[in-house]
């Protein structure tokens, strides 16, 4: 089993930066792919940004603004937000996942943190 925390999330005004932390325990792996996904009110859950080893994929929306990392020896992954829009509001949510499948999909991953509320004001 693997539990994922959360945080860092806070409100903002536009334009302004955040970086979110997901702290790992239990049997986790370098070699875990590791995501954030986001929720707004409404809306389905989608997928931001993953990481693997040194390979990072990013939605297009978040591209040059956002940059996903991982420290290996503090079992924590962060997502720098830089740049940020009101469309941007989200629930933020870290998942991990020690198989391979679509990236992008919520599917492939097993484990999930609780969230972190991320509001961003225009």
């Amino acid at each position: 089993q693997v539990q994922l925390v959360e945080s860092g999330g806070g409100l903002v005004q536009a334009g302004g930066s955040l970086r979110l932390s997901c702290a790992a325990s239990g049997r986790t792996s370098r070699y875990y792919r590791m995501a954030w996904f986001r929720q707004a009110p409404g809306k389905e859950r989608e997928f931001v940004a993953t990481i693997r080893s040194s390979n990072t994929y990013y939605k297009d929306s978040v591209k040059g603004r956002f940059t996903i990392s991982r420290d290996n020896a503090k079992n924590t992954v962060y997502l720098q937000m830089n740049s940020l829009k009101p469309e941007d509001t989200a629930v933020y949510y870290c998942a991990a996942t020690d198989y391979s499948g679509t990236y992008s999909s919520r599917d492939t991953y097993d484990y999930w943190g609780q969230g972190t509320q991320v509001t961003v004001s225009s």
